[in-house]
């Protein structure tokens, strides 16, 4: 029987503290919903009784209607010296109406010692009284032992000790915490089977831990191995400082690798779906190299690699990027091989064969482009665009009969710059102009502006990511640049490359092609 495992997402809490992150209510009802559609098991939704929007969120609640997650309502243990229905923030905790809460307490005498100020004896108290007073209530208590592995490694009585007093009040999980994110795998490993050892026939024992040392998703699997069956973490590994464990990359190492049951089960199909559209609801890039669910996970550059997988995916990929949602990317570049260049050519001409000679066609401009300075392996959308001129499949949506670009300094808020731009479609020309912040701000509303007469699917396309590269340093103000522009149209998303001597011309460059990728792709 395979080891089965629940899952509780902390997101919407611990999630919502990293740098850069700011969820509104709706937003965190949309990741519930995702988190819920994809089978996570619990979602740790926030504090009701640290801010307001988390109150909101849990009297919005009843609108998700959750198919397989409980709620989870996150808070501390009673205040030192006073009684535990007097304190306000378990009051709190109540007004959520969760089926289930995780409390946090403290496990490392240090703490006791030099925070919370108070004696071992009134900190062991804190915990049992809160966990017995949600018990009473009919919760399903999950109790986060702050501090857990830096505590035992430091006093190890007084940790056990702590847990003892979660599980004699009734806590049913005991969720060890590497709150610092220090720990390392071997670690966690024995400590987390000497707390199985001991209380596993009394609750189940889990593990959340942060990601400071880099090896948040190691230490969550060894835990796993040692005994652990509740697993806490976020989805994209977001959280406070460097972050928390990545349950995008944990769960599927826990399917394909360890050979586990999520508890509802996960969809691991919609792993790379739910990643990228919490990420679009975040506001923040999937990193192209995480694993599973980035771009790049299964994308490969050097011929022999490209050549391998086509023959056996197993010589070069570990599982079938198809079972977490994802894809096989061939990378275009001067070191990619004839059947690398010829896979992804044939996506867009089955015809092509590697005796046909516009593939070779493809090939040689392919590397005479990369040697002035085009690179294509992160531009699939310019890429796309040299197959179609090669092989005579495109057609031109417009062409620019001129632009002119104008500064000023000093300049009002957002607007230091002026684009006037005529262009041409079939016999019809239009001149627009436009302000921005910058030049190529300027250059791209204007143009903008300019088709959406003629090509109204233009205006659902914004740029999500531009970046400028100096090729040459040595030249200083005069060296080539290489711009690279991602964009989206809410479904899909592309990105396209211009070189030039001038920044402003490589920009307009890949903007040409960003645009026209879109309404040839149309």
């Amino acid at each position: 029987m395979k080891k089965q495992i629940e899952l509780l997402d902390s997101t919407l809490r611990d999630g919502a503290q990293a740098e850069g992150i700011s969820f509104s209510v709706e937003d965190k009802l949309n990741i519930a919903r995702l988190l819920d559609d994809i089978g996570v098991g619990y979602i740790e939704a926030g504090n009701p009784g640290s801010n307001p929007k988390d109150l909101e969120f849990f009297r919005r609640a009843g609108e998700l209607n959750l198919k397989h997650a409980k709620l989870v309502a996150f808070g501390s243990t009673r205040r030192k010296n006073i009684a535990v229905e007097d304190d306000s923030n378990v009051q709190a905790l109540l007004t959520a109406d969760a089926e289930c809460v995780a409390l946090f307490g403290k496990c490392w005498d240090l703490h006791v010692r030099d925070i919370l100020k108070t004696t071992d004896e009134e900190n062991f108290a804190m915990i049992s009284d809160t966990v017995a007073f949600f018990k009473s209530k009919g919760k399903r208590v999950v109790f986060d032992a702050e501090h857990f592995y830096d505590g035992y490694y430091h006093n190890a009585e007084f940790a056990m000790k702590a847990l003892a007093a979660a599980v004699d009040a009734g806590a049913d999980v005991l969720a060890l915490c590497d709150t610092n994110g220090g720990a390392v795998p071997l670690t966690v490993f024995e400590v987390t089977k000497l707390v199985a050892e001991r209380f596993g026939d009394r609750a189940a024992v889990g593990v959340h831990v942060h990601n400071d040392g880099g090896m948040g998703v190691a230490n969550s699997i060894m835990a796993v191995q040692a005994g652990a069956t509740h697993v806490q973490g976020t989805f994209l590994g977001y959280g406070e400082r460097t972050g928390n464990a990545n349950l995008s990359t944990i769960i599927p190492n826990l399917v394909t690798k360890l050979d586990c049951e999520c508890v509802p089960p996960v969809n691991v199909e919609m792993l790379t779906e739910t990643a990228r559209a919490m990420a679009e609801i975040s506001n923040v890039r999937i990193p192209r190299n995480t694993p599973y669910v980035g771009m790049s996970a299964f994308a490969h550059k050097a011929g022999m690699h490209a050549d391998g997988v086509l023959k056996n995916s197993a010589t070069f990929e570990h599982i079938d990027p198809e079972v977490v949602g994802n894809e096989r990317r061939f990378l275009m570049s001067e070191v990619s091989g004839r059947t690398a260049v010829l896979e992804k050519v044939r996506k867009l001409c089955p015809d092509i064969t590697k005796e046909s000679p516009e593939l070779q066609a493809i090939i040689d401009l392919l590397k005479q482009m990369e040697l002035d300075g085009y690179q294509y392996e992160g531009a699939d959308g310019s890429f796309e665009l040299l197959v179609r001129r090669c092989i005579g499949n495109y057609v031109p949506s417009f062409s620019l009969c001129y632009y002119r670009i104008s500064n000023e300094l000093p300049h009002q808020p957002d607007v230091s710059a002026v684009a006037t731009i005529k262009v041409q479609v079939g016999e019809a020309f239009r001149t627009v102009a436009d302000e921005g912040n910058g030049p190529v701000n300027a250059l791209d509303k204007a143009l903008r502006s300019a088709l959406a007469g003629f090509y109204p699917q233009i205006k659902n396309v914004h740029l999500t990511d531009y970046k400028v590269r100096v090729m040459e340093s040595g030249h200083a103000t005069d060296a080539r640049v290489r711009v690279l522009i991602t964009s989206t149209d809410g479904t899909r998303e592309w990105t396209t490359v211009g070189v030039s001597g001038d920044i402003i011309e490589a920009s307009w460059i890949a903007l040409v092609d960003s645009m026209e990728y879109k309404l040839n792709l149309d």
